[in-house]
C-alpha cells in the first residue's frame, strides 16, 4: 500500500469518525435537552399502564374518565364558572356530584332512578344534611350560626311535619298536620 493510498484510507476513516462524532454529539445534545425539559417542567416517568407521564399541572375545562368500554364514568369540569365532579354508574346514570355552586360546596348522592337521595352542603349559615326517601318524604339536619342545630321531617308532599330546634331559648319541638297547622308544641 502506497503512502497516498494510506492517506486516502485514513481520510475516509477520519470522515466516518467525524460523522459518528457529530451524530453522537447531536444525540447527547438531544438527551441533555430532554433531561433539562424534564427537570424544568417536572415531568417524571410514571409506572402507569400505557406508559403515560405524570405532570404537576394540567389546565383544562373538562376531564372525562372512561372505562374499558369507552363509557364516561367521571367528569371533572367547570360549567358556567362552577367546578364539579360527576360520577356515573355503568349504565351512564349520574350517581354522585361534588360541586361548588355560588360558593357553596355540596355533595349529592343519587339513586338508580336519578333522584337525589342525600345531600350535604355548607352555606354561610352553616352545614346541612338532607335525606330524601323514595316517596318524596325526607329529613333535613342543619346547624346554623343564629338558630343552632335543627332537625326537620317532611312528608311525601315535601311539607315540614315536625321540627326540632335547639336555640338560645332551649329545645323546641313543633308537630304539624298535613295542612301545615301546628298540632303539638313542646315548650
Amino acid at each position: 500500500m502506497t503512502t497516498e493510498e494510506r492517506l486516502e484510507k485514513l481520510e475516509r476513516e477520519l470522515g466516518r469518525v467525524k460523522r459518528r462524532s457529530r451524530w453522537l454529539l447531536a444525540a447527547l445534545g438531544l438527551a441533555f435537552a430532554a433531561w433539562v425539559l424534564v427537570d424544568i417542567f417536572g415531568l417524571k416517568s410514571a409506572g402507569v399502564q400505557g406508559g403515560g407521564a405524570v405532570v404537576n399541572e394540567v389546565c383544562a375545562q373538562r376531564v372525562v374518565l372512561v372505562d374499558d368500554e369507552g363509557r364516561a364514568r367521571a367528569w371533572l369540569a367547570v360549567v358556567k364558572g362552577e367546578p364539579g365532579l360527576w360520577l356515573y354508574d355503568a349504565a351512564g346514570k349520574v350517581r354522585a356530584v361534588l360541586a361548588v355552586i355560588a360558593d357553596v360546596p355540596m355533595l349529592t348522592l343519587y339513586d338508580v332512578a336519578g333522584k337525589g337521595r342525600a345531600s350535604l352542603a355548607v352555606t354561610t349559615d352553616g352545614p346541612g344534611l338532607g335525606l330524601n326517601g323514595a316517596a318524596g318524604n325526607g329529613a333535613a339536619l342543619a346547624v346554623t350560626a343564629d338558630g343552632g342545630p335543627g332537625l326537620s321531617l317532611f312528608d311525601a308532599a315535601s311539607e315540614e311535619r315536625a321540627a326540632l330546634v335547639v336555640d338560645a331559648d332551649g329545645p323546641r319541638l313543633n308537630v304539624r298536620d298535613a295542612a301545615g297547622k301546628t298540632i303539638w308544641t313542646a315548650p
